[in-house]
């Protein structure tokens, strides 16, 4: 096949036809693209080339960025469509893909190229932002093994390769139990409580297999809604067994069991931390942070955990109490929780995510997304045609008033086969300047939500709405950016754990009023979300936060505690530090056969090792700044407080979105709030303010 007629060679400032790409067009353009950037980076680390700006970052950044946009393509793909073909073509480039940028970073003379750039006189003349990325490519050279020799050397590509490839083969194990476990249910009786919605989905997927009643699946639009409304305590049980034992030896199949992958991940990051000089994987990540040590950052969850734990106990009182006086349960079992909770929110705040569903249609819900982002950010967002790799999938176009563009947002918000689970933002590619001519942004935007049934706009939870605005952040940080160099955009130098602010910050106008009215509109009648319903849904705001609070404390010590060590645990340690973690922090214990670590794709097959807690920092500086609005809050006409203010507003997207990282976080965040940040705030807004329980 000519690389002349294939879809993913166009050059970086053209749109791809994603309708038009196939597997087989992966490995060639992969394979070309790393030959034009082998090229490029053996001429800039020339020594006979006097280093400036213009003749080494630019050109190895031409050469990467075609290169980088196409694997990032493949790797969207490979998520969202995933077939065996194209999971094969993407698991031929990966090694490639993995090998080059381990050469890369690896490569001497472009590292003596840098270090020339750097103790040059004509480093003062560039920008600070330019600055900033010299320092911080020479941090990520030594990071990346540049001063190792020898033997240590080959051992540190070799690591780099076979972490790739575990890192795949866990996320591939995680998507395919997923997909190949189903319950054929027949008897409709044991389906009472669970939504129609989801009945009619499950009857669709049974009838599509060519069976009579209905099929069940661990996607989350089945898996959640089953679990929190069917009245069959053995339906619970069975699907929560299988959901907690994904990809283990418990689960039936050795094939997908990530026991031996999560060891062997474990080992690499050991032996990697130690080759680069450092005790452990933890302190290797932490070099990129804000967090400073290992210590600040367990000092930090566990205080977090002291504050918490009290309201966290205080729920699964009144839970245990609940569920043994009204549902007959005296004994609470894992798979009970769900249940349980939602019927106890149903009696205290006489509502339940059911009685929301039918008024956040996604239509509507994206309508009033993007008018409360033109009114907050003084941008506008329109529907923009594009061919790209699904039905489901639609394009947005971000533009300023005046209509010039900024950037575009691919979106594909429905769960099915052969699409990882979860949510997630990823840059196709990042805003760049050369000379006259502006690049702009394209993101992706992914979630798992329910699909419409019998021609209906799909229905969302109010938890789905906080999803999806929590994903808008991570798509405005890179789609708002004005840093005009890629290296300092967003996704490739903010520290990693402040990435999550713009996205938690979102989350917070998903409890205002003037922003849910505009979001609502009932799939029957049309008419906005009752005022009473709201007030039932705030009140019920902060139901369980302890709980909840604790369990991703329980995440975030775990991941630290695995990682924070000179020694690489095996599958039994990892369990067995888990359960540790549990009886400091956690307030529910599971069953010693739950194997939550087998699908935490977060932390082996996500970039998220030794970084989950980043969650909860991040999560900190997002309430503090949301704070802020608060404080310039104004009134609608019936008196109602709205946080939509223009001009704070404004200031967020100069002092956070528009600068990426060609600063550091801290800087940005006591750009816009003034101070540094308080931990009081989330405190505040989780129900667990100073005045106690």
């Amino acid at each position: 096949m000519p690389l002349t007629s294939n879809p993913l060679m166009v050059p970086a400032d053209a749109p791809v036809d994603y309708a038009a790409v196939q597997p087989a067009h992966i490995v060639p353009a992969i394979s070309s693209f790393i030959a034009t950037a082998r090229a490029a980076v053996e001429r800039a680390a020339d020594p006979a080339l006097e280093p400036a700006w213009d003749n080494l970052v630019e050109p190895v950044e031409d050469a990467g960025e075609q290169l980088w946009r196409a694997w990032s393509i493949a790797g969207h793909l490979n998520a969202v469509v995933n077939t065996a073909e194209l999971r094969e073509a993407y698991n031929e480039c990966l090694p490639l893909v993995t090998e080059f940028s381990t050469w890369l970073g690896l490569h001497t003379g472009l590292y003596a190229q840098y270090q020339r750039l750097r103790d040059g006189a004509g480093f003062r003349k560039l920008s600070a932002t330019r600055q900033r990325i010299v320092e911080l490519a020479l941090r990520d050279f030594r990071l990346s093994g540049v001063q190792l020799q020898g033997a240590d050397r080959e051992r540190y590509a070799q690591i780099s390769e076979q972490e790739a490839q575990a890192s795949q083969k866990f996320s591939e194990n995680v998507l395919d139990a997923t997909d190949q476990w189903s319950l054929h249910i027949e008897d409709e009786a044991r389906l009472a409580g669970v939504p129609e919605d989801v009945r009619q989905a499950a009857h669709k997927a049974a009838r599509d297999d060519g069976l009579a009643g209905w099929k069940l699946s661990l996607k989350m639009p089945c898996y959640l809604p089953v679990m929190q409304h069917a009245r069959d305590r053995t339906l619970r049980e069975t699907m929560y067994r299988a959901y907690a034992t994904l990809a283990s030896e418990q689960s039936g199949d050795p094939a997908l069991d990530n026991s031996p992958l999560i060891e062997q991940l474990l080992q690499l990051r050991v032996q990697q931390a130690e080759l680069l000089g450092y005790a452990d994987y933890a302190e290797l990540k932490l070099q990129t942070r804000m967090a400073e040590s290992s210590v600040q950052v367990l000092d930090f969850l566990r205080e977090l955990a002291a504050r918490a734990r009290p309201y966290a106990e205080r729920d699964l009182v009144e839970l245990r109490e609940f569920a043994a006086q009204n549902l007959g349960l005296q004994t609470l079992e894992m798979w009970d929780v769900p249940y349980a909770s939602e019927r106890l929110r149903e009696e205290r705040y006489a509502y339940s995510e059911e009685t929301l569903k039918p008024y956040f249609t996604e239509p509507r819900v994206l309508q009033g997304l993007c008018g409360m982002i033109e009114t907050l950010f003084g941008v506008r967002v329109l529907p923009c045609p594009m061919p790209l790799w699904h039905p489901d999938a639609h394009a947005l176009r971000i533009e300023t008033p005046q209509g010039e563009l900024l950037g575009h947002l691919l979106m594909d918000l429905y769960a099915r086969t052969g699409k990882q689970s979860g949510a997630w933002v990823d840059s196709e590619r990042s805003r760049r300047r050369a000379g006259s001519r502006l690049r702009t942004p394209i993101a992706y935007l992914t979630c798992n939500f329910s699909a419409p049934q019998d021609g209906k706009p799909a229905l969302l939870t109010h938890d789905d709405v906080i999803t999806l605005f929590h994903e808008s952040g991570h798509a405005l940080h890179t789609l708002l950016s004005e840093v005009d160099d890629p290296a300092a955009a967003a996704f490739a130098s903010v520290e990693w754990d402040a990435i999550e602010l713009p996205s938690q910050f979102m989350e917070n106008f998903c409890w205002e009023w003037s922003v849910l009215r505009s979001l609502s509109a009932h799939v029957q009648t049309g008419e906005p979300l009752p005022r009473a319903l709201y007030d039932k849904l705030l009140a019920a705001r902060n139901f369980q936060s302890g709980m909840q609070t604790v369990r991703q404390i329980e995440f975030s010590l775990f991941d630290m505690l695995i990682h924070g060590r000179g020694a690489a645990l095996d599958i039994r340690g990892v369990l067995e530090v888990l359960d540790q973690v549990r009886k400091e922090v956690a307030v529910l214990m599971p069953p010693s056969w739950q194997r939550f670590p087998h699908n935490f794709s977060h932390l082996f097959a996500g970039g998220y090792g030794a970084g989950y807690y980043s969650y909860k920092w991040a999560e900190v500086l997002s309430a503090d700044a949301y704070a802020l609005f608060e404080e310039h809050a104004g009134r609608d006409a019936d008196g109602t407080r709205n946080t939509l203010d223009p001009e704070t507003g404004r200031r967020f997207r100069k002092e956070i979105l528009a600068v990426g990282g060609s600063r550091p976080a801290a800087e940005s965040f006591r750009a816009f709030r003034g101070r540094d940040p308080s931990m009081e705030a989330l405190l505040r807004h989780n129900g667990m303010g100073s005045t106690g329980l």
